[in-house]
C-alpha cells in the first residue's frame, strides 16, 4: 500500500465517525483505532466541578419534607431499612426476565432464600440470554423490575436482605 492511498484511507476513517478499523489482506496487515483519551479526560473533569452544586439542591429537597412532620416520619424508615440491604444489580444492558421461560416459575419471589452463584433471572441482550448469578447470599426483600422491562447496565433487579 503507497502513502498516498494510506493517507486516504485514515482520512476516510477520520470522517466516517469509527473508533476502530481492522483491514487485513494476503499482503498486508492494518489495525487503525481512535485515541479516546481526551474525551475521557473531559469526562472525569465534568463530574468534579458538579457534585458541589448538587449538594444544596438535595440538601433543599430534604428541608420540605422536614418542614411537615407526617412526610419526614415515613420515608426515614423506609430508607434505614433498605439501607442495610444489597442489591442484585444488572451486569449489562438488556431486558429482564424472572422465569426461563414465559410458562416456568420465576427464579426468585419476595421471601425466597439466595445463595451465591444461584441464577436469579435472565437479561437478554442481542439476542443472548445470560443467565444473571447472584453475588450475595440471603433472603429477597424486593423485585425493583418489571418482567420483560429494559434495564441498564448497573441498574439494581433485587433487593436481598443478607442476614
Amino acid at each position: 500500500m503507497k502513502a498516498k492511498e494510506l493517507q486516504d484511507l485514515l482520512d476516510f476513517i477520520a470522517k466516517s465517525g469509527l473508533d476502530e478499523v481492522n483491514i487485513e489482506t494476503e499482503e498486508y496487515k492494518i489495525k487503525v483505532k481512535k485515541s479516546t483519551e481526551p474525551k475521557t479526560r473531559i469526562v472525569e473533569a465534568a463530574p468534579v466541578a458538579t457534585p458541589p452544586p448538587v449538594a444544596p439542591v438535595q440538601n433543599n429537597v430534604q428541608a420540605a419534607p422536614v418542614a411537615t412532620d407526617n412526610a419526614a416520619s415515613s420515608p426515614a424508615p423506609v430508607e434505614d431499612p433498605e439501607s442495610k440491604y444489597i442489591s442484585i444489580k444488572s451486569p449489562m444492558i438488556g431486558t429482564f426476565y424472572r422465569s426461563a421461560t414465559p410458562d416456568s416459575e420465576p427464579f426468585l419471589n419476595i421471601g425466597d432464600k439466595v445463595t451465591s452463584g444461584a441464577t436469579v433471572c435472565i437479561v437478554e441482550a442481542m439476542k443472548l440470554f445470560n443467565e444473571i448469578e447472584s453475588e450475595v447470599s440471603g433472603t429477597v426483600v424486593k423485585i425493583l423490575v418489571e418482567n420483560a422491562s429494559p434495564v441498564e447496565y448497573d441498574q439494581p433487579l433485587f433487593l436481598v436482605d443478607p442476614s
